[in-house]
């Protein structure tokens, strides 16, 4: 059996694990099973009971997985090998039109895998509440920082960093990846602490606003920035950490936030690390210890572009239950009114 130890060792926090054939038998055979079990993989009976089927996973995976979630010595973790490969249709001009059943067996996996991190959530705000959501290019979006961007560098962020019922780890699926279009990873690990200004870091003196994929309503009105916050919190010897670059400012008027604001984003910039996922490989990653985005790439619109399946997770869904509409729902809504709102966490 693999140990934690077999992982490959790349720069920048990231981790590569690449199942043995034995366990990606195990693994298909497991998907087998829920398959046969269930329609879908956001079914919610298989939602309640996917930690019990999470226990049947490789132990050489649940160990690499473990290491993330207790030890916080992984912050991203390439798993390749596994059991399941690419799409078999066409990458979909946009999400309302993917057939629902044509990735049945990846988001299985998908979910499977995520689930060992925490609870998979949707958002009201995002792709109809889907529990899963398809990053793919979608035309009129090219210059868009979103996943459905193409024609710009998709900058570091932090998932949904604007709300404070963010997930705590996210997983993305490759179904195509022709054109190798590169993933951008950077981790708390990475940083040179001692050359930033931690005082003002740590300080609630930033406004982080939502992207532009997060509507609060169909007629496309965007939510303005919250209160203040601070960019790094808990531990100042090995910080979490909450930063959208291109939707980070500083208070108006703070010029020392601001030049904070700079050198992290600058050190983030230069300590970044790419990686580059085949059909089927899975990417996990530590929604408060690691930032992530994506290179550029020429988007087609011929069924040929890059789509990955993502599914974000939470280690305690009690939390959000001021925005969620019944303690069984799965999907937040982070734009409640601010009377019916939880106090604020960083």
């Amino acid at each position: 059996m693999r140990s934690v130890e077999d992982m490959v060792r790349a720069p920048h926090g990231l981790r590569e694990l690449s199942l043995s054939g034995k366990a990606s038998r195990e693994c298909a055979d497991l998907l087998d099973t829920l398959h046969e079990q269930f329609a879908t993989a956001d079914d919610p009976g298989f939602l309640r009971r996917v930690t019990h089927y999470g226990s049947r996973l490789p132990a050489e995976l649940l160990d690499a997985v473990g290491e993330m979630r207790y030890a916080e010595s992984v912050a991203a973790l390439v798993i390749r090998n596994g059991p399941v490969g690419g799409a078999g249709c066409p990458t979909p001009g946009h999400w309302r039109e993917r057939d629902r059943d044509a990735t049945l067996r990846q988001d299985f996996w998908l979910v499977l895998t995520a689930s060992q991190l925490g609870e998979a959530i949707g958002w009201s705000s995002l792709q109809d509440g889907q529990i899963f959501n398809d990053v793919l290019p979608i035309r009129g979006h090219e210059d868009q920082q979103t996943g459905h961007g193409s024609d710009a560098d998709l900058e570091l962020h932090i998932e949904d960093c604007f709300s404070d019922e963010r997930c705590d780890a996210l997983a993305l699926l490759c179904l195509r990846n022709h054109d190798k279009v590169p993933n951008t990873i950077v981790t708390g690990t990475d940083l040179d602490f001692s050359a930033l200004d931690l005082d003002v870091l740590f300080s609630p003196r930033f406004l982080i606003r939502p992207d532009s994929e997060h509507l609060r309503r169909a007629d496309g009105v965007r939510e303005a920035a919250g209160p203040p916050r601070p960019l790094l919190f808990g531990s100042r010897e090995s910080p979490y950490l909450r930063v959208d670059v291109p939707y980070t400012e500083a208070l108006p008027g703070d010029a020392r936030a601001r030049e904070a604001l700079d050198a992290l984003s600058a050190q983030l910039a230069r300590r970044a690390t790419t990686v580059c996922l085949a059909e089927g490989d899975l990417l996990l990653i530590d929604n408060y210890r690691a930032l992530h985005g994506r290179g550029t790439f020429q988007a087609r619109y011929d069924g040929t572009d890059r789509w990955m399946r993502k599914v974000t997770v939470v280690r305690d869904l009690r939390r959000s239950r001021g925005f969620r509409d019944s303690s069984g729902d799965r999907v937040i809504n982070p734009f409640r009114e601010p009377s019916r709102r939880p106090a604020a966490r960083h």
